[in-house]
């Protein structure tokens, strides 16, 4: 299945002759619904929104930590002709799993990715600062998960449910912009799936909630906040035309990134099911109207792979595909999405159209990992 392909140092879009670089960011005590209860009727709304942001931002920050990582330089110092250590900054929350011991930090992978646990520093609110006994990092949705095996009674943060952010509710945004730490920010979910923003060749699993609050370089891995004070994202990169922030903001949501945890620690790495194809990356109404469709949906069929599971189910360039069982598909991205999330092996049924008219095909779902290198070897 085809990546998108915006790369991850940074890649011009245009909307309205205006260039927009999207880009990754550079790198509490448990909630209670009576925390959170009603204030009395005839109370001022605007007095009691910063109560509530400000109760927020009390009992999550402390669980907001600043990460930091030592890297080799791909660039060679000119003095010397040896490679430079580089230091990549970003946030992290602090949460409990589910019948595990011990505290865990969440954060992006590509804060910490190429670095040693021995060269990863994560520093707390309270000044205490560990290393990570252990990290587990899923590089195609850019999540990290890294062990504090010595820390005891630290404030964590409670993960919640990222299906319920709807567009338009308030959140508050945690993290270390440009070395500030425990830095707070609040705006609103903006929207949500956002599949087009393109981080780079191995980050390939994205369906962001997009926010307006603002998010800066170092931002990256810190929590989005909802306003029961859960969770609901991570925060990861910005569309700006400076590389600071410029409203728009995307952040892996929890739902997504509990499935990727559970399989990190269960089985060490995430299984990921996958059809070969490629698809059209932009599927443009004119070419809806072409095909005989009355609007744009689904997902665009570009080229077939042989020897995959999509060649051996008979799908063919131009076809599109509708509905995966009976899951409506509303782009190429939400499709990758879906089949990711599949298990091996699993048959599944596609609603294809095809020279006007709709047919159904019978698939199986394939394993991602044993063909992963020969896609990128040849994309």
């Amino acid at each position: 299945m085809k990546r998108n392909t915006l790369g991850i140092a940074g890649l011009a879009l245009f909307f309205g002759g205006a260039s927009i670089v999207q880009m990754p960011l550079p790198c509490s005590p448990q909630l209670s619904a009576q925390t959170y209860a009603p204030q009395p009727s005839g109370g001022d709304p605007l007095q009691i929104l910063s109560d509530r942001f400000e109760a927020i931002a009390s009992r999550v920050s402390p669980a907001v930590v600043s990460v930091e990582a030592v890297k080799a330089s791909k660039t060679a110092a000119p003095a010397t002709g040896k490679n430079r250590p580089i230091e990549e900054s970003g946030s992290g929350v602090i949460i409990k799993l589910d019948g595990r011991a011990g505290f865990f930090v969440l954060t992006n992978n590509h804060v910490v990715a190429q670095a040693r646990n021995d060269q990863i520093t994560v520093h707390l609110a309270d000044g205490h600062i560990y290393q990570p006994g252990q990290v587990w990092a899923d590089p195609e949705s850019d999540i990290a998960l890294l062990s504090l095996e010595r820390a005891v009674n630290l404030p964590t943060a409670i993960l919640g449910n990222s299906d319920n952010a709807k567009v338009g509710r308030w959140v508050l945004a945690i993290g270390s912009p440009f070395g500030l730490n425990q830095s707070v920010s609040h705006g609103i979910i903006s929207a949500r799936d956002r599949g087009q923003v393109s981080l780079g060749n191995t980050i390939r699993i994205k369906e962001f909630l997009q926010t307006d609050a603002a998010i800066n370089p170092g931002s990256s891995g810190g929590p989005l906040v909802d306003m029961n004070g859960e969770v609901i994202g991570i925060n990861t990169a910005i569309a700006s035309h400076n590389g600071s922030n410029s409203g728009v903001a995307f952040s892996i949501p929890i739902n997504l990134i509990k499935r990727i945890v559970t399989q990190l620690l269960t089985q060490g790495a995430v299984q990921r099911g996958y059809l070969g194809m490629q698809l059209a990356p932009t599927f443009e109404p004119s070419e809806a109207i072409r095909l005989g469709l009355d609007r744009v949906q689904g997902a665009l069929v570009e080229k077939i792979y042989p020897e995959t599971p999509a060649a051996t189910a008979g799908l063919q360039p131009s076809d599109v595909i509708l509905q995966v069982e009976t899951v409506p598909i509303r782009s190429e991205n939400h499709l990758i999405n879906l089949i990711s999330g599949l298990p091996t092996g699993q048959k599944i049924r596609l609603q294809v159209w095809r020279q006007r008219q709709m047919m159904t095909l019978d698939a199986h779902v394939g394993d991602w990992s044993k063909v992963q290198t020969r896609f990128q070897a040849n994309p």
